[in-house]
C-alpha cells in the first residue's frame, strides 16, 4: 500500500493561535465573539449542523480547524437567493459543499419516488429545508455570490456522481456532477486527508488549477496532463459484441512455412504485419472510460464503464480514470489513502460539542438523537453488496480505531453528554463485526482486484479473527457508569460463523429481545446479484444464536432484513420468499424496495439488463430486472402476504403465475379467498396491519431512522433500527 504524509503532521496555519472555537460558527456575531475577521474555509451542507463525530461536516470542519484555519458552517441555506451564501462573508481560501449525511434525493424521495413528509437531518424533522439535487443548487449559489473563490464539492452526493452515472430520478445518464456543479474539485470519499492538502496548498499559495495530484479528487481539464500513457478500458475489459474475424495485425507465418500459391509472383515481396501493443510499454497509465456520450446511447458500454470502475478502488493498485464529456476530460485520480489508527482516533478525539448548534434550540434533530449515545469504531466495509454505496464511497479497506480512543469516547460520553442515562445504542460502523479484519498479507492486499473479499466465498487471505473485537466488548462493559450496550450496526453473519465465540459474547451481552441481520433474500437468484451469501449461513447462524441464547437463558429473536425488485429478482422468487416468511412466522411491518442509487453495481444491472459482475457483452447474461410502478408494488405485495390491501394484487398474480392452490382459508395458503370488508385498496392514512399470529418486524435501507425504538432488554416488541447509507450488511 502506498504511504502519505499523516494529515496532523502539517506545519499549523498561523490562525492556529486563535485555538479551537467552542463551536464552529454560523453567523457573523459569532465570528466577532472569536475575533475573527474572515473566515479561511465556508462549509455549505444540507443538514443541520450537529458537531458530532458522526455528521459529516462536523468532522471536516473540526479537522479543518486542527490544522489551524478558521472555519465557518452556513447550515441548510435558502436557496432561493445568495443572501445566506454571503452571511459570513467571502472565505480566503475556498467554499466546500456537500448535499449533506444523505444524497439530497434519497433523503427526499421513496424508493417509488414519492415525497418523503419529513427531513432526519431537520430541526423537528421537518421536511423541504433543502433542495433536490442539494450540491448542484448550492455550487451555483457560491458562484453567484462569490464567482471568484474556489469551489470544493464532497460528500456522498458529489462522491457518487464522479463519473457519468445512471440517475433514478430522472430516468437518465447525467454527467458527472463536476461539470453541472461547476465547481474547481471534486473529493471523493472519506475526505479528510484530500481536504487538507488542498487546504494547505491554497494557503501556501498554489492556485485551485494547481492542484492536480490528490489522490480522491477529481477535476475537469481541457487536455490530458502530460507524461501520462492512456490505457484504454476494452483493453482491461473487453465490452461489446464479440465475433470471430481475422486480426488484421497478425504476425504472418514465414514464407518458407507458407502454402505454395497457385499463381503467385515470384517476384512479389511478403508485407508482414507486426501485432501492435495493447499495453502501454512504460510511464505512468491512466484508464479512459467510454466517454458519457457513448455510454448514453448504448447500455452495455454503460455496465462495462461501471465494471472498470469498481476494479479501480483499492487504493493500492488503482489507477487515474478518465472520461470525456463533448469537449473536455474528467480526470478521476486514484482513491485516497486510508487514514492509519493514530490518524483516525485524532479526528474522533477532536473537540467536538457532541450537541446540536445552540441556534437550533430545543429543537429535535432525530437523526442526531439516533446517534447520540453510540460510537464508531471503525470505517468501511469488504462486503462488496452490489445494492450498497459503502465501498463506493468509504472503500474495502477497514480503517480501525485503536481500543484506547474507543474508550475514551465512551468515557466523554458517560461524563459530558446531557440525557445519558447509561446505555450505549451502538458500537459499530458500517458493519458490525468487521473491526480489524483485513487481508493477511499487505502486498496480497495492495494487488486484489476482487469487489468482495467474503463472496462467493470467505477469500483465504481474510483475517477472520474476531478476538479484538470481542476484547472491545469486554472492555468497554466493565467501565463504570455503563449499564448496557447494545450493537445496532448490521452484522456480517457469514463471517461471525467463523467466531462462535464472538456470537457467544453478542447474544449473551449485547442483544436486547431481537437481533437484526439482513438476509436480503432466500433465493439465489437475487442473492447472486446482490454477492451475498446464501441461506445455508443464515441457518447456521440462527443455530448457533439460538443456543448461545438459551445457554444465556434468554428468550430472542433474529428479526430479517429483505429487499423487494432487486435485479435479478423474478416474481417466482418472491413468492418463494413470501412463503419463506409465512412459514417461519415473520410479518413485514415495513419493507423496503430497491433503489438504483448512482454508482451501485445493481444501478448498471438495473440500467442495463446486463451483469457487470462478469465481463459484459451485448450477447451475455441478461439480467430479470423488476421494473415499473406495477411489478414493484407486487413485490412489495409478496413482502406484506399478510396485509389484507395486498389480497387482491396477489390473487391476481398467484392466478398469472399458476399458483391457485395458494389462495384459500388454510394454513398451507398464502392468501384467502374471503376480502375483509373496506380492504383492498392502496391505505391513504396508513397500512392495515393485518391479523393473525407471527412476528412483525421493519425492514428498511433508507439510512432513516426508525419509527419505533427497541426500549430495552425487557422489551419484547420489535422495531427496525436506524441503518448507515447505503448499508449492505
Amino acid at each position: 500500500m502506498h504511504s502519505a504524509p499523516d494529515i496532523f503532521a502539517y506545519r499549523p496555519y498561523w490562525a492556529k493561535c486563535l485555538g479551537p472555537a467552542p463551536v464552529l460558527p454560523m453567523s457573523r456575531a459569532e465570528m466577532d465573539a472569536l475575533g475573527w475577521d474572515a473566515c479561511d474555509i465556508i462549509l455549505i451542507t444540507g443538514d443541520a449542523y450537529v458537531d458530532h463525530p458522526s455528521f459529516g461536516m462536523a468532522v471536516i470542519g473540526r479537522v479543518l480547524e486542527a490544522q489551524g484555519f478558521r472555519v465557518g458552517i452556513i447550515a441548510q441555506p435558502d436557496w432561493t437567493g445568495t443572501a445566506d451564501f454571503t452571511r459570513l462573508g467571502r472565505p480566503t481560501l475556498f467554499f466546500g459543499v456537500t448535499g449533506g449525511n444523505m444524497d439530497s434525493m434519497v433523503n427526499r424521495y421513496t424508493a417509488d419516488r414519492k415525497v418523503r413528509s419529513n427531513d432526519a437531518y431537520t430541526p423537528d424533522g421537518a421536511g423541504g429545508l433543502r433542495p433536490d439535487r442539494a450540491v448542484l443548487v448550492y455550487s451555483q449559489r457560491c458562484r453567484e455570490a462569490w464567482k471568484d473563490v474556489p469551489l470544493v464539492i464532497g460528500g456522498i452526493e458529489a462522491s457518487l456522481r464522479r463519473i457519468a452515472h445512471f440517475d433514478y430520478w430522472s430516468e437518465k445518464i447525467r454527467r458527472s456532477i463536476l461539470f453541472d456543479a461547476k465547481a474547481d474539485l471534486l473529493v471523493y470519499g472519506n475526505g479528510e486527508r484530500q481536504i487538507v492538502e488542498i487546504a494547505h496548498r491554497l494557503a501556501g499559495g498554489e492556485s485551485v488549477r494547481e492542484l492536480r495530484d490528490i489522490r480522491g479528487t477529481g477535476y475537469v481539464c481541457k487536455r490530458l496532463p502530460e507524461g501520462w500513457d492512456v490505457l484504454d478500458s476494452s483493453h482491461v475489459d473487453t465490452p461489446g459484441r464479440v465475433d470471430t474475424h481475422e486480426d488484421p495485425y497478425a504476425e504472418a507465418p514465414a514464407c518458407d512455412k507458407q502454402a505454395p500459391a497457385a499463381a503467385a509472383d515470384p517476384t512479389a515481396k511478403v508485407v508482414q504485419f507486426h501485432p501492435r501493443h495493447k499495453r502501454p510499454t512504460g510511464g505512468r497509465t491512466c484508464i479512459r472510460l467510454p466517454s458519457y456520450e457513448e455510454v448514453k446511447d448504448d447500455r452495455v458500454l454503460y455496465a462495462h464503464a461501471s465494471r472498470v470502475l469498481h476494479q479501480e478502488t483499492n487504493p493500492g493498485n488503482a489507477r487515474p480514470l478518465v472520461q470525456r464529456h463533448g469537449e473536455r476530460e474528467l480526470w478521476l485520480n486514484p482513491p485516497p489513502i486510508p487514514l492509519t489508527t493514530p490518524e483516525l482516533d485524532a479526528v474522533f478525539e477532536l473537540p467536538y460539542t457532541r450537541l446540536p448548534h445552540p441556534a437550533y434550540g430545543g429543537a429535535n434533530i432525530p437523526a442526531y438523537e439516533m446517534i447520540r449515545f453510540s460510537v464508531n469504531i471503525m470505517r468501511g466495509c469488504f462486503g462488496g453488496c452490489t445494492f450498497c454505496s459503502i465501498t463506493e464511497h468509504e472503500g474495502r479497506i477497514i480503517q480501525n480505531r485503536s481500543e484506547d480512543s474507543i474508550i475514551r469516547e465512551l468515557e466523554t460520553i458517560r461524563d459530558s453528554v446531557p440525557g445519558f442515562t447509561g446505555a450505549i445504542s451502538d458500537l459499530g460502523g458500517p458493519t458490525a463485526n468487521m473491526y480489524r479484519l483485513a487481508c493477511k498479507d499487505e502486498a496480497t492486499e495492495a494487488a486484489c482486484r476482487r469487489l468482495s473479499c467474503v463472496y462467493p466465498k470467505i477469500c483465504r487471505n481474510l483475517n477472520t479473527n474476531h478476538d479484538p473485537l470481542i476484547r472491545l466488548y469486554r472492555r468497554a462493559r466493565a467501565l463504570p457508569g455503563i449499564k448496557r450496550i447494545s450493537i445496532a450496526s448490521g452484522l456480517r453473519y457469514d463471517l461471525a460463523v467463523e467466531s462462535p465465540e464472538y456470537i457467544k459474547e453478542l447474544v449473551t451481552h449485547h442483544v436486547g429481545g431481537y437481533l437484526k441481520i439482513a438476509p436480503e433474500h432466500t433465493e439465489d437468484g437475487p442473492l447472486t446479484k446482490m454477492m451475498k451469501p446464501g441461506m445455508g449461513s443464515y441457518y447456521r447462524f440462527k443455530k448457533l444464536f439460538e443456543r448461545y441464547s438459551k445457554a444465556a437463558g434468554k428468550e430472542q429473536y433474529l428479526i430479517p432484513y429483505f429487499i423487494a425488485a432487486h435485479p435479478g429478482t423474478t416474481d417466482e422468487d418472491m413468492l418463494n420468499l413470501a412463503l419463506w416468511l409465512k412459514q417461519n412466522g415473520f410479518r413485514a411491518d415495513q419493507v423496503q424496495t430497491f433503489l438504483p442509487s448512482p454508482m451501485a453495481t445493481a444501478t448498471a444491472m438495473y440500467y442495463s439488463g446486463k451483469n457487470p459482475l462478469h465481463r459484459v457483452r451485448h450477447d451475455s447474461e441478461t439480467v430479470s430486472i423488476p421494473k415499473g410502478l406495477k411489478v414493484r408494488r407486487l413485490h412489495k405485495a409478496f413482502l406484506r402476504y399478510h396485509d389484507p390491501d395486498n389480497w387482491p394484487l396477489l390473487r391476481d398474480a398467484l392466478k398469472r403465475m399458476g399458483r391457485e392452490d395458494l389462495i384459500g382459508n388454510g394454513k398451507r395458503h398464502l392468501v384467502p379467498r374471503w376480502q375483509p370488508a373496506g380492504t383492498g385498496q392502496p391505505a391513504k392514512g396508513g397500512r392495515a396491519a393485518g391479523k393473525g399470529k407471527g412476528r412483525p418486524f421493519l425492514t428498511q435501507h433508507t439510512g432513516l431512522p426508525p419509527q419505533a425504538e427497541v426500549r430495552g432488554q425487557g422489551d419484547r416488541k420489535p422495531a427496525g433500527r436506524r441503518r448507515r447509507p447505503g448499508k449492505g450488511a
